[in-house]
């Protein structure tokens, strides 16, 4: 259907959707549930007839439920029959993971074809295999259940929280899965500074580590010498210690809690010699040890690696296939006692670039498919459902923007520039630059809501309605007020700022990454446009996303554009608010070590009120729930007050929220909660959906 002469995006996009067969675009997407409990209604918008009801599977947690025999996959039956695999009620543990399917219990085969768009996209993996975490939030994103543990419980004065693990669990090799594999973690991964040089924040109360002692082989304790009442949601969530091995392997952490002792301690010059283990790095073409153990337990990598995924990788990230087969011994089974997965295998094609990806789905040649797929392309991807069997979903996220100006406040390669993104007045002019209108329209198709970073207002965490739009609407005269007012007065022939340091023009750098959810290339060059306005000359400087992040952890960047997705559960996935990540801190990596190490390394933030906001944010950990709301909503509202990060539109599915879903399928759900702490999708528990034929 090519767009007619005169028609608004909007209009073509309910018009495409009654042209391919289904329920007008009329009604609301709402940014929340906040209708339901009362709110007001938000203004109609599109895309309600693809928001379904928020569903998924379930745990059964009472034993006397669960099944009495045991089923498995045809492929590894013929396996046991051939005498290469132990019967399944050797391989299951005997406290199973047992999952009531969303709809119905499924059939086994098949293999989900999907697209991913190179190295640097391992969630696009990591996301489908998470239930090697400890502990797990459900389907609705809001209870904690149990996951690698059968069950946990924290002490009455938050310092303990002690992990009872599934009897008779192994790894993907068979060997057990046991307490030793948390210690080994603890002792000789986490504790070696080779390995780990600064302590992560998701690991201490206050300003000191916690640490980990064996009770027996299915017990262990994490323990910390200050309360720590968060740290059970921080074991659920998308975190540094509660990734499980996804997590271990994205940027060389060393976290998750727990590693495969029997296999990695091979790499470890405590197993054998310093000299040994370099000469193995050397002899895998390794510039040494550690950038080679990183390697070996990297489960995208490394097909040999023991995991407990229900998926594991037999053919690595970094070829043009990468192709996932099922975990014989995987823990979970059904209700009726089958064995999951049901789908024995997932290959992800490489695609050269985004708009690869979004044909290639727009043709139907994924079967399931959430992450890049693009809400630009919901047109596109309306028409053509009916005739290749796919339908849309779109699962709208609580986060406040999907494109957000992370200004670097540890930057120092340029000594003018520094100044000013250290100076709140002239990030707020930025801010007060940006036509957020104009962005939604062209990019969001409409459906965002514009404003800063704040998080929905449904959530416990928001500090307000007010606070969506301070120093985030369009107000060209005082941003240009602002930036005269704080030394920035004088111009060029085109109306450009001149640097007061008498080296020409002021010019601002964007970086941006090529595999954005969003095109955040493009939204930069309008956001470069609408700047003019205010004299201000940005330079937009596309990368892929390893070299992205490398130069964030580099300190190089000046401005980052990315989603700051996760952050609306503040103390779950606090890295797109606030510098605490040593790896991926998008305000500055040295104020991440600074905080981390309390002092001992990187650098102190210049802003006091950065240092209050961080403050504030370590005294959380002992404080029980409510009182954590009120912390996180005057974290906040130091956050927007000072613009370290500009937010430009969110509360949208624009990430991970359109889903392109082969009619094959059963037991996916009709909406899926759409957040970090969720693992996006693995909270509907991938290990369920099936084939139908």
């Amino acid at each position: 259907m090519a767009k007619q002469p005169g028609k608004t995006r909007r209009e073509f996009l309910r018009d495409a959707a009654v042209a391919a067969g289904g329920a007008a675009l009329a009604g609301a997407l709402p940014a929340a549930d906040a209708v339901a409990q009362g709110a007001k209604a938000p203004e109609p918008k599109l895309g309600a007839q693809l928001i379904g009801k928020l569903e998924g599977p379930e745990l059964i947690l009472d034993h006397a439920k669960w099944p009495k025999k045991l089923a498995e996959a045809p492929m590894l039956a013929d396996l046991v029959k051939a005498g290469k695999l132990p019967p399944v009620e050797k391989r299951v543990p005997e406290e199973p993971m047992v999952v009531k399917p969303l709809h119905t219990i499924g059939r086994y085969g098949g293999t989900w074809r999907r697209g991913f768009t190179g190295p640097g996209d391992g969630e696009n993996g990591n996301r489908i295999v998470s239930t090697d975490k400890i502990l797990f939030w459900d389907y609705t994103g809001t209870k904690v259940m149990p996951c690698v543990a059968k069950e946990w419980k924290q002490s009455d004065d938050g310092k303990t929280v002690t992990i009872s693990l599934r009897k008779g669990m192994k790894w993907s090799d068979g060997m057990p899965f046991t307490a030793n594999d948390f210690v080994f973690w603890y002792e000789e991964v986490y504790l070696n500074k080779d390995l780990v040089p600064t302590p992560h924040p998701d690991f201490m109360a206050g300003s000191k580590s916690g640490a980990i002692r064996k009770v027996d082989d299915t017990t262990v304790v994490f323990e910390f010498q200050d309360p720590n009442f968060l740290f059970v949601d921080i074991l659920a969530g998308s975190t540094a210690i509660g990734g499980g091995q996804a997590t271990q392997a994205m940027g060389g952490r060393s976290m998750g809690g727990y590693m495969p002792a029997h296999y990695i301690k091979q790499f470890l010059p405590k197993h054998s010699s310093k000299e040994e283990v370099e000469k193995k790095a050397k002899a895998a073409g390794f510039d040494g040890w550690v950038s080679y153990i990183r390697n070996r337990w990297d489960w995208r990598l490394n097909p040999e690696l023991p995991v407990l995924t229900p998926w594991k990788t037999v053919n690595p990230i970094n070829t043009p296939t990468w192709v996932l087969e099922r975990n014989p011994y995987y823990m979970g089974v059904d209700t009726a006692g089958n064995q999951l997965p049901y789908i024995d295998r997932i290959s992800m094609t490489l695609a050269e670039n985004l708009e690869v990806l979004n044909l290639r789905a727009v043709a139907g040649q994924y079967d399931l498919q959430e992450r890049h797929t693009a809400l630009g392309k919901l047109p596109v991807f309306l028409e053509n459902r009916a005739k290749l069997g796919y339908e849309v979903r779109l699962d709208p996220a609580l986060n406040g923007s999907d494109a957000t100006l992370q200004t670097n406040q540890s930057y120092d390669a340029d000594a003018e520039i520094a100044r000013w993104l250290h100076t709140s007045d002239f990030r707020r002019a930025l801010s007060m630059g940006i036509d957020r209108d104009q962005l939604n329209e062209t990019f969001w198709v409409g459906v965002g809501v514009p404003g800063s970073t704040a998080p929905s207002e449904s959530l416990p965490y928001s500090p307000g309605p007010e606070w969506r739009k301070k120093w985030s609407t369009l107000d060209v005269k005082q941003a240009n007020g602002l930036l005269d007012s704080i030394g920035l007065a004088k111009k060029d022939g085109d109306g450009y700022r001149l640097r007061t340091d008498g080296k020409g023009r002021l010019r601002l750098e964007l970086q941006t990454s090529a595999g954005a959810f969003v095109p955040h290339t493009q939204i930069a060059e309008m956001i470069k446009e609408q700047w003019k306005r205010i004299g201000i000359q940005a330079d937009v400087k596309e990368m892929e996303r390893s070299l992205f992040f490398r130069r964030v952890a580099g300190n190089e960047h000046q401005i980052a554009l990315w989603a700051n997705d996760g952050s609306e559960v503040l103390y779950l996935f606090p890295r797109h608010a606030l510098p605490l990540d040593p790896v991926e801190a998008l305000l500055g990596t040295p104020i991440a070590r600074w905080y981390a190490s309390n002092g001992s390394q990187g650098k102190a933030p210049k802003d006091p009120r950065m240092i209050s906001a961080l403050e504030l944010f370590r005294s959380a950990a002992g404080k029980k729930t409510q009182e954590r709301y009120k912390v996180a909503q005057e974290i906040w509202k130091i956050l927007i007050d000072e613009q370290y990060s500009i937010g430009t539109v969110g509360q949208s599915p624009a990430t991970m929220g359109v889903r392109i879903v082969s009619n094959k399928l059963g037991n996916i759900p009709a909406r899926q909660i759409n957040a970090q702490h969720a693992r996006t999708p693995c909270s509907s528990h991938p290990t369920t959906f099936f084939y139908k034929a």
